[in-house]
Protein backbone atom coordinates (compact mmCIF):
# COMPACT_ATOMS: atom_id res chain seq x y z
CA UNK A 1 0.00 0.00 0.00
CA UNK A 2 1.14 3.68 -0.77
CA UNK A 3 1.75 5.65 1.98
CA UNK A 4 1.18 9.58 2.33
CA UNK A 5 -1.39 12.03 3.87
CA UNK A 6 -4.57 11.26 1.77
CA UNK A 7 -7.95 14.03 1.93
CA UNK A 8 -11.47 13.02 1.12
CA UNK A 9 -13.94 15.64 0.00
CA UNK A 10 -17.95 14.90 0.55
CA UNK A 11 -19.70 17.79 -2.18
CA UNK A 12 -22.91 18.01 -1.00
CA UNK A 13 -25.50 21.40 -1.97
CA UNK A 14 -25.06 23.45 1.08
CA UNK A 15 -21.44 22.32 2.32
CA UNK A 16 -17.92 20.60 1.73
CA UNK A 17 -17.34 17.81 4.10
CA UNK A 18 -13.66 17.36 4.16
CA UNK A 19 -11.36 14.64 6.10
CA UNK A 20 -7.39 13.80 6.05
CA UNK A 21 -5.89 10.11 7.00
CA UNK A 22 -2.61 9.83 8.94
CA UNK A 23 0.75 9.42 7.00
CA UNK A 24 1.03 5.92 7.03
CA UNK A 25 -3.07 6.12 5.10
CA UNK A 26 -4.73 3.43 7.87
CA UNK A 27 -7.17 6.15 9.88
CA UNK A 28 -9.41 8.34 8.52
CA UNK A 29 -10.51 11.85 10.39
CA UNK A 30 -13.14 14.17 9.96
CA UNK A 31 -11.10 17.89 9.10
CA UNK A 32 -13.48 20.57 8.07
CA UNK A 33 -16.84 21.57 6.87
CA UNK A 34 -16.94 24.30 4.18
CA UNK A 35 -20.02 26.44 2.78
CA UNK A 36 -20.73 25.69 -0.85
CA UNK A 37 -20.27 29.23 -2.82
CA UNK A 38 -18.02 31.04 -5.43
CA UNK A 39 -14.17 29.75 -4.76
CA UNK A 40 -14.72 26.88 -2.29
CA UNK A 41 -12.42 25.21 -5.07
CA UNK A 42 -10.11 27.94 -3.53
CA UNK A 43 -10.92 27.64 -0.30
CA UNK A 44 -10.34 23.59 -0.33
CA UNK A 45 -7.01 23.81 -2.74
CA UNK A 46 -5.68 25.99 0.28
CA UNK A 47 -6.44 23.14 2.70
CA UNK A 48 -4.64 20.99 0.08
CA UNK A 49 -1.54 22.95 -0.08
CA UNK A 50 -1.57 22.79 3.86
CA UNK A 51 -2.01 19.30 4.05
CA UNK A 52 0.26 18.11 0.80
CA UNK A 53 -1.59 14.77 0.34
CA UNK A 54 -0.66 12.31 -2.61
CA UNK A 55 -4.44 12.44 -3.77
CA UNK A 56 -7.75 13.38 -3.06
CA UNK A 57 -10.44 11.62 -2.96
CA UNK A 58 -14.23 13.00 -3.73
CA UNK A 59 -16.72 11.10 -3.34
CA UNK A 60 -19.21 9.88 -5.81
CA UNK A 61 -23.16 9.34 -4.95
CA UNK A 62 -24.77 6.74 -6.58
CA UNK A 63 -27.87 5.05 -6.40
CA UNK A 64 -28.92 1.47 -4.58
CA UNK A 65 -28.77 0.37 -8.31
CA UNK A 66 -25.23 1.88 -8.89
CA UNK A 67 -26.85 4.41 -11.67
CA UNK A 68 -25.71 8.08 -11.52
CA UNK A 69 -28.14 11.36 -11.39
CA UNK A 70 -27.91 14.82 -10.81
CA UNK A 71 -25.69 14.77 -7.50
CA UNK A 72 -23.43 12.38 -9.27
CA UNK A 73 -22.87 15.05 -11.79
CA UNK A 74 -22.52 18.03 -9.43
CA UNK A 75 -19.88 15.59 -8.27
CA UNK A 76 -18.41 14.89 -10.96
CA UNK A 77 -18.23 18.55 -12.10
CA UNK A 78 -16.55 19.73 -8.60
CA UNK A 79 -13.87 16.62 -8.85
CA UNK A 80 -13.34 18.11 -12.62
CA UNK A 81 -12.75 21.39 -11.79
CA UNK A 82 -10.79 20.32 -8.33
CA UNK A 83 -8.21 18.02 -10.28
CA UNK A 84 -7.64 20.91 -12.88
CA UNK A 85 -6.78 23.57 -10.11
CA UNK A 86 -5.09 20.94 -7.77
CA UNK A 87 -2.74 18.91 -10.65
CA UNK A 88 -0.22 17.30 -10.50
CA UNK A 89 -1.99 16.19 -7.39
CA UNK A 90 -4.09 13.17 -8.21
CA UNK A 91 -8.18 13.19 -7.86
CA UNK A 92 -10.23 10.18 -7.54
CA UNK A 93 -13.44 9.55 -7.50
CA UNK A 94 -14.91 6.67 -5.06
CA UNK A 95 -18.84 5.43 -4.94
CA UNK A 96 -20.01 7.02 -1.58
CA UNK A 97 -23.26 5.11 -0.90
CA UNK A 98 -25.12 5.41 2.31
CA UNK A 99 -21.93 7.40 3.99
CA UNK A 100 -24.04 10.66 4.18
CA UNK A 101 -26.86 8.45 6.47
CA UNK A 102 -24.22 6.51 8.09
CA UNK A 103 -22.93 9.45 9.18
CA UNK A 104 -25.99 11.12 9.99
CA UNK A 105 -26.84 7.43 12.60
CA UNK A 106 -23.05 7.53 14.28
CA UNK A 107 -23.41 11.30 15.16
CA UNK A 108 -27.40 11.04 16.56
CA UNK A 109 -26.30 8.74 18.69
CA UNK A 110 -23.62 10.07 19.79
CA UNK A 111 -25.94 12.95 21.16
CA UNK A 112 -25.77 15.22 18.58
CA UNK A 113 -29.20 17.17 17.70
CA UNK A 114 -30.49 17.83 14.14
CA UNK A 115 -28.46 21.44 13.64
CA UNK A 116 -25.28 21.12 15.25
CA UNK A 117 -25.19 17.60 13.28
CA UNK A 118 -25.27 19.43 9.97
CA UNK A 119 -21.77 20.46 9.44
CA UNK A 120 -20.43 17.49 11.27
CA UNK A 121 -21.98 15.24 9.13
CA UNK A 122 -20.41 16.55 5.96
CA UNK A 123 -16.38 15.73 7.41
CA UNK A 124 -17.76 12.72 9.10
CA UNK A 125 -19.21 11.80 5.39
CA UNK A 126 -15.85 12.62 4.18
CA UNK A 127 -14.27 10.66 6.79
CA UNK A 128 -16.13 7.60 5.86
CA UNK A 129 -15.15 7.81 1.88
CA UNK A 130 -11.73 8.46 3.08
CA UNK A 131 -11.89 5.30 5.14
CA UNK A 132 -13.70 3.18 2.79
CA UNK A 133 -10.89 4.28 0.18
CA UNK A 134 -8.18 3.31 2.24
CA UNK A 135 -9.37 -0.28 3.01
CA UNK A 136 -10.22 -1.11 -0.54
CA UNK A 137 -6.35 0.01 -1.24
CA UNK A 138 -4.84 -1.92 1.08
CA UNK A 139 -6.93 -5.23 0.55
CA UNK A 140 -6.51 -4.88 -3.63
CA UNK A 141 -3.01 -3.03 -3.85
CA UNK A 142 -4.60 -0.54 -6.31
CA UNK A 143 -6.10 3.12 -5.15
CA UNK A 144 -9.68 2.97 -5.24
CA UNK A 145 -12.08 4.83 -7.16
CA UNK A 146 -11.64 6.35 -10.87
CA UNK A 147 -9.28 9.24 -11.65
CA UNK A 148 -10.56 12.21 -12.71
CA UNK A 149 -8.97 13.55 -16.02
CA UNK A 150 -6.93 10.44 -17.31
CA UNK A 151 -6.74 9.47 -20.74
CA UNK A 152 -8.72 6.56 -20.38
CA UNK A 153 -11.05 7.78 -17.57
CA UNK A 154 -10.20 4.43 -16.07
CA UNK A 155 -9.96 3.46 -12.30
CA UNK A 156 -7.10 1.73 -10.69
Amino acid sequence: MRTGVRLAVDVGSARVGVARCDPSGLLASPLASLARRRGDVEELAALVAAHAPIEVIVGLPTGLSGREGAAAEAARAFATSLAARLAPVPVRLVDERFTTVIAHDALRQGGRGSRERRPAVDKAAAALILQGALDAERSTGHPAGELVGSASGAGG
